[in-house]
């Protein structure tokens, strides 16, 4: 067999039980999220990125290059992730700006953001584009150092002969928005006034989440109407829903919920985000009853919801006690194909078997054992102890 071969067996048959089946590269990228979503082996994760062949070109591909870097940055993989890069850095098919400012993101995920620095002052060519420089600062936020971010947006613009655009800016109100500086975002509006970049809906969301956090309510009036009235930025549902989950955020879920009534009389349409946001601040208030409204009122209006939002009512549900209730959202859940992690479903088995629903706790355990066969011990030993 020869070497082009082998690696052609290698990568089917780590992606495919049917190792005799040629897979296609959208089949093989799904295959590897799949595979990478419960691989915890480093070097496996590699194996399959590698057997993957991934790109940037494809969304799918970055996903599962985002995933595999947060999986290994985890395991505190780090060689790893330098590796990896560096061999795709030196194919010559992505040898590109495109490539490359991806790798900068997914070094700043990653935490690495020397890494990520050495990628754009070595590996871009010149002159570097606006749109490198974005991903610098992107990833200088994912790693949380906005002190780096700050001299970024100060340094590089001049040092590089870059201009700044609304996503620039935007990716800077952000890094002030999340370190506790939201008044600073003043100033950056004065730079985009006198470089003549007008903000859009993004740069009111990045700004509103600063000032929400810091608790600063009267600055959230004043920002709104300040993007109204000078730069004709008007409030998307994007920036409702940042509105209600940052009041939830604050345990203030009644003031999130009457801007949903708001909107409603306005003919604003909400989302299934703007009711998960508020069934998840009812449900940390301890508001229950209000939360079942709000997920029944989500469902009769035909807003769907998604997993996180039925695990959130689930684990809420069982905390309080509420068992029969929790059974009935979880079997909804399930029969989606969503399933609650372990220890929710086991506070709800147990739950269930206490109030004397032996028959639904092991129905519970049957449909969970159908999904996840490779728990089947666990799950084996815990009907074993339920009452009969």
């Amino acid at each position: 067999m020869s070497v082009l071969s082998r690696l052609r067996h290698f990568s089917t048959s780590i992606l495919s039980s049917n190792s005799s089946t040629p897979l296609t590269s959208k089949q093989k990228t799904r295959s590897a999220l799949r595979l990478l979503k419960s691989e915890t082996n480093p070097e496996r994760i590699l194996d399959i990125c590698r057997a993957a062949s991934l790109t940037p070109e494809s969304h799918l591909d970055r996903r599962a290059f985002s995933l595999a870097v947060s999986k290994l940055a985890a395991a505190n993989h780090f060689d790893g992730i330098r590796l990896f890069l560096d061999d795709l850095k030196s194919r010559p098919d992505l040898r590109n700006e495109k490539f490359l400012s991806h790798a900068i993101v997914l070094y700043g995920q990653a935490n690495m953001l020397d890494h990520a620095l050495r990628t754009f002052t070595e590996d871009l060519s010149s002159p570097r584009s606006v749109k490198s420089l974005n991903s610098l600062l992107f990833a200088s936020l994912l790693a949380k150092n906005y002190k780096e971010v700050s001299r970024i947006y100060l340094d590089f613009p001049k040092t590089y002969s870059i201009q700044p655009d609304v996503d620039t800016y935007n990716t800077v109100i952000k890094a002030f928005a999340e370190s506790g500086s939201s008044t600073s975002i003043y100033s950056v509006l004065a730079e985009m006034d006198r470089n003549s970049v007008k903000p859009n809906v993004i740069t009111l969301n990045n700004s509103l989440f600063g000032f929400y956090r810091e608790e600063k309510f009267e600055e959230v009036g004043k920002v709104l109407k300040l993007m109204e009235e000078k730069y004709r930025v008007f409030p998307a549902l994007s920036t409702y829903n940042v509105r209600i989950q940052s009041l939830c955020k604050l345990k203030r879920s009644s003031e999130a919920k009457a801007l949903l009534e708001g909107m409603v009389c306005n003919r604003r349409k909400p989302n299934s985000v703007t009711y998960a946001c508020l069934i998840h601040g009812f449900c940390r208030e301890g508001d229950l009853e209000e939360a079942k409204r709000l997920f029944r009122d989500m469902k009769m209006r035909g807003y769907s919801p998604d997993g996180e939002c039925y695990f959130t009512l689930v684990h809420f549900l069982c905390r309080a006690g509420e068992f029969e209730a929790a059974l009935e959202v979880a079997q909804e859940c399930m029969g989606k194909g969503w399933v609650p992690n372990f220890t929710t479903m086991k506070d709800l088995v147990n739950g269930l078997a206490g109030a004397s629903k032996v028959d639904e706790a092991k129905e519970v355990i049957k449909k969970i054992k159908e999904k996840f066969a490779e728990n089947g011990d666990k799950w084996d030993e815990i009907e074993s102890g339920l009452s009969q």
